[in-house]
């Protein structure tokens, strides 16, 4: 068991450090179910075979010291040299393999259930939803308002509540699913979107929106343009880096759903299918969203970002966001 051990350890190393220098790409949701998979197969081995073990050879050790004293004490011999509690400790101790197997289980099925089904925490890599979330935010993802779904497999097993308009949404990446990125939720099944001219309507109705004081860039030293917008029952902030930048990106040569979309030199106006959604950054002219890649289907739905819980060079930002 100790090679076996060994060998399953190496390789979970080997897999984490080729995902670190970019070798592989890599599975965190899989990494942690295998994790959860073969370190509670050691936690069973351990409870109902490698511990009785343990115990039954500590019960022959006592067994043989009480019929040693026994003997000695037939031939008149009452003081016993030889204390075996430091024996029965060694038998007892878990070996290295199972302390960094089945010792681990607890922890790791915790993390696996808590990070699965309740909240996981992301990392803003990117600035497509400044200014609402900056780069090297720390935030948690709420995984059962949009229905709770299995791990790896992401398969929905309750209902939950569908994604509204002005929801902030972390999905799988339609065009790499492997890649996880947040958007707001701009359109939901059904809505005409159009964004031409920089400006965004869905289902012909303009949405309001309120020019506020200038977002002040801290790290390229910068102000842009920032406006307020009320999507659905909320409102949040966006900016603008050059009024006179185009309103879209170039699409992609093909995506799914692409008939239901028509670009133009003004924009993009698309009529959302059934099981889709439309998602867009608040950092208007430096998102790559909807507008670029297509729809986000809702089986690519990972859970709705709320919470600010961290970031290390500004602890102001830490809260609720919208």
């Amino acid at each position: 068991m100790q090679g076996l051990t060994s060998a399953v350890l190496a390789a979970f190393v080997a897999y984490a450090a080729s995902w670190y220098f970019g070798l592989v790409e890599g599975n965190f949701a899989l990494l942690l179910f295998l994790a959860t998979i073969v370190t509670g197969a050691y936690w069973l081995a351990e409870r109902y075979y490698f511990l009785p073990q343990r115990l039954k050879a500590v019960a022959v050790l006592e067994a043989s010291d009480a019929k040693r004293r026994e003997d000695l004490g037939k031939m008149g011999i009452k003081q016993v040299d030889g204390d075996i509690a430091e024996a029965k400790n060694r038998l007892l101790m878990q070996p290295w393999w199972l302390d960094w197997t089945a010792g681990l289980f607890p922890v790791i099925i915790a993390v696996f259930f808590l990070r699965s089904f309740l909240v996981e925490p992301f990392k803003i890599p990117s600035g497509s939803m400044i200014p609402t979330l900056l780069v090297g935010d720390l935030i948690l993802v709420n995984k059962f308002t949009y229905g709770l779904r299995l791990p790896v497999l992401n398969t929905k097993i309750t209902e939950g509540t569908p994604p509204k308009r002005g929801d902030v949404m972390v999905f799988r990446y339609p065009p790499n699913p492997s890649l996880d990125y947040i958007k707001r939720v701009v359109g939901v099944p059904g809505d005409q979107v159009e964004y031409l001219n920089k400006r965004l309507t869905i289902n012909g109705q303009p949405l309001s929106t309120v020019s506020v004081p200038d977002f002040v860039d801290r790290v390229e030293n910068r102000l842009y343009k920032q406006f307020e917008e009320q999507l659905g029952d909320q409102k949040h902030k966006i900016i603008f880096y050059d009024d006179r930048m185009s309103g879209v990106f170039p699409e992609l040569n093909g995506f799914e759903r692409k008939s239901a979309c028509t670009y133009s030199v003004q924009g993009v106006s698309c009529k959302v299918p059934e099981g889709y959604y439309f998602m867009m950054g608040d950092n208007r002219d430096n998102s790559t969203d909807s507008r670029y890649w297509g729809f986000v289907p809702e089986k690519n739905i990972v859970g709705k970002a709320f919470f600010v819980w961290m970031h290390f060079w500004d602890f102001k930002r830490i809260g609720s966001f919208d």
